[in-house]
């Protein structure tokens, strides 16, 4: 059996730490509006978009410039009919040296096809993995959301 969990994939010039320093800074890629701490296992925070997206996230396990798991707690989405999507679903980053780069591999466990929130997902990881964080790895400066649409899926939720 294959997993069909969304995963996605990036290189960069900058060190595995780079890496890791980069992802444990989610309100420099992801989003301003994050509450509660996100640099240690057990810590949890909260993430927000509008009235579409809320969500619970716990810190789940850290391994120095290799690793990074966080699970969810809770999820809500006003825009599916399935309130349980994302709920008990993992998101791990995880850093390898390629070469003389290095990769970042995400993968959102649980995040399939079949979810309703799949094409509106995977088009905001897409955005805030391939774009936000992989800028914020390679130039310090990533484009984390401050409240207004960023994707195309996060545009047209709110029409």
């Amino acid at each position: 059996m294959t997993d069909s969990s969304y995963t996605t994939s990036f290189t960069v010039d900058q060190t595995p730490a780079q890496a890791f320093s980069a992802i444990n800074d989610v309100r420099g890629w992801w989003s301003e509006e994050i509450e509660g701490r996100t640099a240690r296992v057990g810590e949890k925070f909260k993430y927000h978009f509008q009235d579409l997206h809320r969500c619970e996230i716990q810190l789940r396990e850290m391994i120095p410039n290799r690793k990074v798991v966080w699970h969810v707690l809770d999820n809500y989405f006003s825009f599916t009919q399935d309130r349980s999507e994302w709920k008990g679903t993992d998101i791990v980053f995880e850093i390898s040296r390629k070469g003389g780069q290095t990769e970042v591999t995400f993968t959102h466990l649980g995040l399939v096809p079949d979810y309703e929130c799949y094409d509106a997902c995977s088009d905001g990881w897409h955005a805030y993995i391939n774009g936000s964080l992989r800028d914020l790895i390679a130039t310090g400066r990533g484009q984390p959301n401050v409240g207004e649409a960023i994707t195309e899926s996060e545009q047209l939720l709110m029409r």
